[in-house]
């Protein structure tokens, strides 16, 4: 999936969607000719269900700053012991003031 708001491209494919361990894994892709990327990821980043489950990123492997950032984000898959698939058919990642109020990027789970 691609979002190509404000300055910034960012781009999200899933990592582990099928088949998630602790994690929820994403990796992601942000581009851009004049904003500096040196935001803090998992703060500015949430997963969502369907059903109303809310989770915020957890971790963030990837570079950080300059014009070209990659890495994959990750969220728990799990919250007060409860999988983040259960009942649910559609999960949405939302990531907030990268250049633009908000990119949401979502994908229908088959659980």
């Amino acid at each position: 999936r691609k979002d190509s708001q404000g300055a910034v491209v960012v781009t999200v494919t899933p990592v582990n969607l099928d088949n998630p361990g602790e994690t929820l894994d994403f990796k992601i892709t942000m581009e851009t000719h004049s904003v500096e990327l040196d935001m803090d990821l998992p703060s500015l980043s949430t997963l969502s269900t369907d059903t109303g489950f809310t989770v915020q990123g957890s971790s963030w492997n990837g570079t950080k700053g300059g014009h070209h950032v990659e890495g994959t984000l990750s969220f728990p898959a799990q919250k007060d012991g409860s999988s983040l698939f259960e009942g649910a058919k559609v999960i949405m990642l939302k990531i907030q003031n990268v250049d633009a109020p908000e990119r949401v990027f979502s994908w229908e789970v088959q659980k």
